[in-house]
């Protein structure tokens, strides 16, 4: 095996993802692993659980997973990096700590965790994190040796994430008719997340206005807008927006919300929309109905024709990327020398969450972090 494939000293890789339903009677209790401690009537999460209920009551981002899971084993093999790949959800089957439990059985005792979100954030990095670290907690309870656990950098700039959207977009304009092609605008959307969060994302010194989510989301957009001018030669205008916002009303949190932007769109005279999903993974639930089923709907309802981009999901590329990572990291752990790939103006993420990133409203331990208590 060439040394730069040599993943020491991990012996394992664990996907760690968000977990959904995979038939009607797992959407109330999937619900309530969500929103365990927020005290939710039972009532209230049925109502919630109809995006749900108009799919069969499936989020497909489990079969998403294992098609990436698939399409990981089957690159890491073909190039030679002999690493096994687990998976973990933080709110369904399989669970994290069961996972955890069956590779420290196994004898994995060095592991690099690969979460299904790209960005920084409290809920796409810090709270995975304490994920791990509810885990390691329950292991230790139960006697068992604790693996050290490492976290993948974040990835929303690497060529392998990148590259497959530009594409995804330039497929969705060609689909749209030609009288309306060339002056449609692209709406980059992602999860809407609470302002405060997002001023705390990423490290200290990138707190203020929109942090690190904000600033990382903005560098992935130039990135493929400006892609998709070079290879279609038409400067399509383009904005950040927000989707999937949840919780009290009087919070503040990041917009403008997708529909609204296709209705000022629309007011402005803009003759098409793409809609890219640049904030998601996988086409799940999000994806599915924030702007398939209900983004799409207010775009008809107004006129406006609009096409979604597609995801990443388990494209050969992002597999790729993930190989790369993987072996970037094995590299600085063991001391050798290490290429890092990145796009844009933001260059490579952090290998090791420092102390202040994305911090939660209530501390709590987090593991695969310069503060966790399980180094």
């Amino acid at each position: 095996m060439s040394d730069v494939l040599d993943p020491s000293p991990y012996d394992a890789l664990l996907l760690l993802s968000f977990g959904g339903p995979e038939g009607p009677d797992d959407v109330v209790p999937f619900l309530e692993n969500v929103t365990r401690g927020r005290g939710i009537p039972k009532e209230r999460l049925k109502e919630v659980g109809q995006h749900y209920f108009q799919f069969g009551g499936v989020s497909p981002i489990n079969d998403q997973n294992r098609a990436l899971l698939d399409a990981l084993r089957k690159d890491f093999a073909e190039h030679g990096l002999d690493l096994p790949v687990h998976w973990g959800n933080r709110n369904w089957a399989p669970y994290l700590t069961d996972t955890l439990r069956g590779m420290v059985r196994d004898g994995r005792r060095r592991i690099l965790v690969l979460a299904t979100s790209a960005y920084a954030s409290y809920s796409g990095c810090r709270q995975y994190r304490e994920n791990l670290a509810d885990a390691l907690a329950t292991l230790e309870k139960e006697g068992l040796e604790l693996p050290k656990i490492d976290k993948l950098r974040h990835y929303f700039n690497h060529p392998g994430f990148v590259e497959p959207m530009v594409d995804g977009v330039i497929r969705s304009l060609a689909d749209l008719p030609d009288d309306v092609r060339d002056g449609a605008h692209i709406a980059f959307c992602t999860h809407s997340i609470p302002t405060a969060a997002a001023d705390t994302s990423g490290p200290v010194e990138a707190h203020g206005d929109g942090g690190a989510y904000v600033a990382q989301h903005l560098d992935v957009a130039r990135l493929i807008a400006d892609a998709v001018r070079e290879r279609t030669g038409v400067d399509h205008p383009w904005q950040l927006v927000y989707q999937s916002r949840s919780g009290a009303p009087h919070i503040p949190w990041l917009e403008p919300d997708i529909c609204d932007h296709l209705e000022e769109r629309k007011a402005a005279g803009v003759p098409a929309v793409v809609m890219a999903p640049i904030g998601f993974v996988s086409d799940h639930m999000e994806v599915l109905y924030d702007l398939d089923t209900e983004a799409t709907a207010k775009a008809e309802e107004l006129g406006l024709p609009v096409r979604r981009s597609a995801t990443v999901g388990d494209d050969p590329r992002f597999a790729a990327a993930v190989r790369e990572l993987v072996v970037e990291r094995a590299a600085a752990e063991s001391g050798r020398d290490v290429t890092r790939c990145a796009l844009g103006a933001l260059g490579p993420s952090h290998d090791l969450c420092p102390v202040g990133c994305c911090p939660a409203r209530a501390p709590r331990p987090a593991a695969a972090g310069a503060d966790s208590p399980y180094a």
